[in-house]
C-alpha cells in the first residue's frame, strides 16, 4: 500500500508595516563670545531643522520644518534638545502639525525632550497641533532644568478642523527643576477619552486650548500672583520658580492672543 504524503508549508501571518520613526536632535552650547553655537543640528524624515536668526544676539534660533505629512497613525516622532551651561535656544515650528489617521489604526506618538543646564534658557514656541478626525495621537513633553535655567514653553491644541469632530488626543507635560517635580499633568480629549472631557468641568465645548509655562529663578523672590485673564483663561503660580497660564477659546486665534499677552507679561 502506498501512502500519500502532503507537505504543509506554514506562512508567517502578515503584519502591517511599522510606522515612521524619526528624531530631530539639537545641541546648543555657549560659544565663548557671548553667543550660542549649534554643534549638533540633525533632523530625520519629516523633522527638518533650519538655523534662523533670533531676536537676541546671545540666542540661537532653530526652526522645525515639516518635510512630509506626519504624524500618521503608527508614527513615532521625537524632538530632543540639550542646551549646555550659559547657552540660549529659541525653538519654533514653521507650521501647524496635523495628527492624521493611519492605515492600521495604531496610535501615533510625538515626544519632546528638553534638557537645560545651569544658566541655560529655552523658548519652545511651536505652532498649534490639530487633532484631525479619526486620528489617535499621544503627545509627551518632558523637560529637565537645572535650578538656574529658564524656560518659556507654549502648547496649543485644536480639536478638529473647521466643522469637524476631533480625533483622540492624549498629552502629558512633565517638568523637573533641580531634580524635583515642578509640573506633571495629563489631558485626554476626543472620542475615546474619559467621559466629561467636553462638559462644564472640562473644555465646556471649546475647540481650542493652550498653555504657557514660564520657569524663571527670579520668580523665587518675586512670584507672579494668581489672576484671571478673561472668562476662560487663568494664571496659576506653581510651587517653584514658575507660572502656568491656561486658556480655552472657540478658535486657535483667540488662544494665541491670550498666550501672547501672557508671554509679554511673564516671559522675556
Amino acid at each position: 500500500m502506498s501512502a500519500a504524503t502532503t507537505e504543509v508549508i506554514a506562512q508567517a501571518p502578515s503584519t502591517p508595516p511599522a510606522g515612521l520613526r524619526a528624531t530631530a536632535r539639537i545641541h546648543a552650547v555657549a560659544d565663548g563670545r557671548g553667543g550660542t553655537a549649534l554643534p549638533l543640528l540633525a533632523g530625520e524624515g519629516p523633522l527638518a531643522l533650519r538655523r534662523t536668526r533670533s531676536s537676541s544676539q546671545a540666542e540661537a534660533g532653530v526652526m522645525l520644518v515639516g518635510a512630509m505629512s506626519a504624524p500618521l497613525g503608527g508614527d513615532h516622532l521625537t524632538v530632543e534638545a540639550t542646551v549646555g551651561p550659559g547657552a540660549h535656544l529659541s525653538l519654533a515650528s514653521a507650521a501647524a502639525t496635523l495628527a492624521l489617521p493611519g492605515r492600521t489604526g495604531a496610535p501615533a506618538r510625538y515626544d519632546v525632550h528638553l534638557t537645560l543646564e545651569d544658566g541655560a534658557s529655552v523658548r519652545w514656541l511651536p505652532e498649534p497641533l490639530v487633532s484631525v478626525r479619526g486620528s489617535d495621537l499621544r503627545v509627551r513633553t518632558r523637560v529637565r532644568l537645572a535650578p538656574t535655567a529658564r524656560l518659556v514653553l507654549r502648547e496649543e491644541q485644536v480639536l478638529g478642523r473647521t466643522g469637524e469632530v476631533p480625533g483622540l488626543l492624549r498629552s502629558r507635560l512633565a517638568v523637573e527643576c533641580g531634580g524635583r517635580p515642578l509640573l506633571d499633568q495629563e489631558l485626554a480629549c476626543g472620542p475615546g477619552a474619559p467621559g466629561g472631557w467636553d462638559g462644564p468641568a472640562g473644555l465646556a465645548g471649546h475647540r481650542a486650548l493652550g498653555q504657557l509655562l514660564v520657569v524663571d529663578p527670579a520668580f523665587a523672590d518675586d512670584a507672579p500672583a494668581a489672576a484671571v485673564l478673561g472668562e476662560f483663561a487663568a494664571v496659576t503660580p506653581l510651587a517653584g520658580p514658575a507660572v502656568l497660564v491656561t486658556a480655552l477659546a472657540a478658535d486657535a486665534l483667540r488662544v494665541r492672543e491670550l498666550l501672547d499677552a501672557a508671554c509679554r507679561t511673564y516671559g522675556w
